[in-house]
């Protein structure tokens, strides 16, 4: 009897148009351990995220492209935020057995398009069938220029200038729109989409070291103020923003208004950003007009550590007040 290659058909599917097997090294063969975006092994940036159906993605609210794509961008954001370039993807995959054989179809093809389309190559990886579906990417990268070394959540210095490039807090308003009021869902389709396939300037971390902005970055994957605490823990230092500078996206602030919530609330707390967070000492006018990085916007400054908290806000009142990490969770 012909044996069953429904499994092998669906890789040789995934793999028909992937991006072709580069033999280049890294230019720089640096080492780094835990603590960053990435960990560093003889040059090769690399990160791993998972995305579990009905945790961080729900195929009733999205588009099965619509998940793929918002599961690659959480992996590229990483190599992105240490100033790579993603080059290879090992992928696990867990196909939901409840899933229509259109789905699980189109799932691959999302896959296949969506690192083929980023020169991403699959060298490997494992498919099962279970209970729910799941995406299990581990990303490697490198740095383009010899001379480079990846950014860091440790390098913030007093005096740096605290920066994000892009608006804040569309996610977490699209799923608070999503979770509370899906029956408006058209009336923000930006805010919906940003959370459902988040779009980003995946170019942004190397176009900074281009630049020659080295100083500490990272991605604003976890919420904003859980990130100004993890960047001013990693680098001893204490970290001052200020409300009136905070690039709120107007379409959040338009949410806000009609259902009676504070916009600063998503800017502050809301996860799945995938902006970059960064801080350095060069001048602002170097980050202007560059498509590579988008519209960036200075929101703070580093200054001494003190026994104080390690992140306070200017209010608009004149006041301040601690920014706690009160944003994602996996625990």
């Amino acid at each position: 009897m012909f044996p069953n290659l429904g499994e092998f058909n669906f890789i040789q599917a995934l793999l028909k148009d992937a991006a072709a097997f580069k033999k280049e090294p890294p230019a720089t063969r640096g080492w780094l351990g835990v603590g960053d975006d990435c960990a560093q092994f003889d040059g090769w940036l690399v990160t791993k995220d998972l995305s579990v159906e009905n945790t961080h993605f729900r195929l009733d609210w999205s588009t099965p492209e619509q998940a793929v794509e918002k599961h690659i961008v959480s992996n590229v954001s990483d190599i992105n935020s240490m100033g790579g370039i993603p080059r290879f993807a090992v992928l696990g995959l867990c196909i939901n057995k409840n899933w229509s054989p259109e789905t699980r179809t189109r799932v691959q093809a999302a896959l296949s398009q969506g690192f083929a389309k980023r020169g991403i190559t699959l060298i490997g990886g494992d498919t099962v069938v279970g209970d729910v579906g799941l995406f299990s990417t581990t990303l490697l990268g490198t740095l383009e220029n010899e001379n480079s070394k990846p950014l860091l959540r440790s390098a913030v210095k007093p005096g740096d200038t605290l920066y994000v490039n892009g608006t804040l807090g569309k996610s977490g308003a699209g799923l608070w729109l999503l979770v509370n009021h899906p029956e408006a869902k058209d009336e923000f389709p930006t805010l919906v989409e940003y959370h459902l396939a988040p779009k980003i300037c995946e170019s942004a971390g190397a176009e900074l070291l281009r630049l020659g902005a080295c100083g500490a970055c990272m991605d604003i994957s976890d919420g904003l103020s859980s990130e100004l605490n993890h960047l001013a823990l990693s680098s001893n230092v204490d970290l001052q923003i200020i409300e009136n500078k905070l690039p709120i996206d107007p379409e959040v602030t338009r949410l806000c208004e009609k259902y009676g919530q504070n916009p600063l609330n998503f800017a502050l707390n809301g996860g799945e950003e995938y902006h970059l967070l960064f801080a350095n000492s060069s001048p602002k006018s170097i980050f202007k007009a560059n498509t590579q990085l988008g519209e960036v916007c200075e929101i703070g400054f580093a200054v001494e550590k003190s026994a104080g908290d390690p992140v306070n806000m200017l209010c608009k009142n004149g006041e301040k007040m601690p920014v706690q990490p009160r944003a994602w969770s996996h625990l």
